[in-house]
């Protein structure tokens, strides 16, 4: 059974809460030009951006993407966006001031993109003949894919750290040493084990979708 159902919260309401993520988002970035800061403003846009990523899909792909998924990816993303702000009263952003948010961010992203990677392997293991993926393997080929996505994207906060300390302008990202990043690719791989244990139960429309898209090319 899936979460959404064990809750009750039905696709009206679930489309609901992911309007109102994108209404905060927008707010995200108004404090962060309001405030002069930079880092808010390009983490609360890029993630409002990804927020229309899944309607565009079902339009211009013909993905269905059922207002489950929808909340799964805006939540990710607006989660981070959220964590870059201060908290009232505070000098210091949520992510800096508040230990664990870092690691819900990461475990939740890092399904994000399991589920992309789960979503086309299974769509190919079912639309080409000759290629069949085990579910064992599958389950490794998902850890290992969000691994490889989360040490690229360590070394892009790495890079982007060293440019601005080199420049003398402030980070969009920032690393907080190397406990922090052994700890972000822990989340990273439980995000990817929770996809990789539980993705077929919320993910079998948009494979199905792949399918009939790969079948139509």
């Amino acid at each position: 059974m899936r979460v959404r159902d064990r809750l009750g919260i039905g696709p009206r309401s679930q489309r609901r809460l992911s309007r109102a993520m994108q209404v905060l988002l927008v707010v995200v970035v108004a404090v962060g030009l309001y405030g002069g800061d930079a880092g808010v403003v390009a983490n609360g846009a890029a993630s409002l951006a990804i927020t229309f990523l899944p309607a565009a899909l079902e339009r211009d792909a013909g993905i269905p993407m059922d207002s489950g998924v929808t909340l799964w990816i805006t939540t990710a993303v607006f989660l981070h966006a959220l964590g870059t702000l201060a908290l009232p009263g505070a000098e210091l952003s949520i992510y800096r001031s508040v230990g664990w948010w870092n690691h819900l961010t990461h475990a939740l992203s890092s399904s994000v993109v399991a589920a992309g990677g789960y979503a086309t392997i299974r769509a190919i293991d079912v639309h080409v003949e000759g290629v069949s993926v085990p579910h064992r393997v599958m389950f490794v080929f998902i850890l290992l894919f969000v691994l490889a996505f989360g040490v690229l994207w360590e070394v892009f906060e790495f890079a982007l750290g060293e440019l601005a300390a080199a420049t003398g302008t402030r980070t969009v990202l920032t690393q907080y040493g190397l406990a922090d990043t052994m700890l972000d690719l822990v989340f990273d791989a439980l995000g990817g084990l929770a996809v990789a244990a539980g993705g077929h139960v919320y993910l079998s429309d948009v494979v199905d979708g792949l399918v009939d898209r790969l079948g139509g090319r």
